[in-house]
């Protein structure tokens, strides 16, 4: 399982709720992610987000993050990594969602440079990814993350040089930080728009502050989404490394 840690179900005093029963299916190691963040219109998410989930407030602010990253250790339980397959870059356009007491993320899209990784999660998970063009370039902790997305009812860009700027922290309850890194689990709609929780455990989140200049962004506008005119809040983190469990039907 590479450099995946074997511990990692050991540290759970972190969580808001407990492990989930049954194993997990799935390991998953996330490097280099930037979290860009911008407060947006409750009712604009309200008229995107299907209906059984509530949008997620933070003082009554409504969030979204575009979030680029790359993944390594991307295989099914007591499966060894396979080159080529198990690792690959994403970027993904999320907000926040709650159901029955367990706050969680909702993806408008996800993008990956992995056309296998894009059609098992289409028709396993029913998460909306899409092929894109990726490339990631690492001078030193400057990072350079350039993706286009050419499908012909969704085009989307995004171009940007990002790096950590400061000391890393952990997040504390009831932080705006927290909410926006801290969650457990996913939700998604099938094609029938029956509701399903993904749920999944890490350690907490190894956060940094970040500088970014993002040259070209137009993956939330793809999603129906007006970003504001400001500067986004940033946050950067080397490496999360996460299992998942099946998903199940709310």
């Amino acid at each position: 399982m590479g450099d995946f840690p074997s511990d990692i179900l050991e540290y759970t005093r972190h969580r808001p709720w407990p492990l989930p029963d049954g194993p997990w299916i799935m390991t998953q190691s996330w490097h280099d992610l930037l979290f860009a963040h911008w407060p947006v219109s409750e009712r604009e998410l309200r008229e995107l987000v299907p209906d059984g989930l509530d949008v997620d407030l933070f003082d009554n602010q409504a969030w979204v993050g575009v979030v680029p990253f790359r993944l390594t250790n991307v295989a099914p339980r007591l499966t060894p990594n396979i080159p080529f397959v198990s690792a690959f870059n994403e970027l993904n356009v999320r907000t926040y969602v709650t159901r029955g007491g367990k706050p969680g993320v909702y993806f408008f899209s996800l993008d990956a440079d992995s056309q296998l990784a894009v059609s098992v999660a289409r028709s396993m998970f029913h998460l909306p990814y899409y092929v894109a063009q990726i490339a990631l370039h690492a001078n030193g902790n400057h990072i350079r993350y350039a993706s286009l997305r050419t499908a012909d009812d969704a085009r989307a860009e995004l171009d940007v040089t990002y790096r950590p700027a400061g000391p890393m922290f952990e997040a504390l309850p009831g932080t705006l930080e927290y909410f926006l890194t801290e969650r457990y689990c996913l939700y998604t709609v099938d094609e029938e728009f029956k509701a399903y929780r993904l749920e999944i455990h890490h350690p907490p989140w190894p956060l940094q502050r970040a500088e970014a200049e993002i040259g070209v962004n137009t993956m939330a506008d793809a999603a129906g989404i007006r970003l504001p005119s400001m500067r986004p809040l940033l946050h950067f983190a080397s490496r999360q490394d996460m299992v998942a469990w099946a998903l199940a039907r709310i």
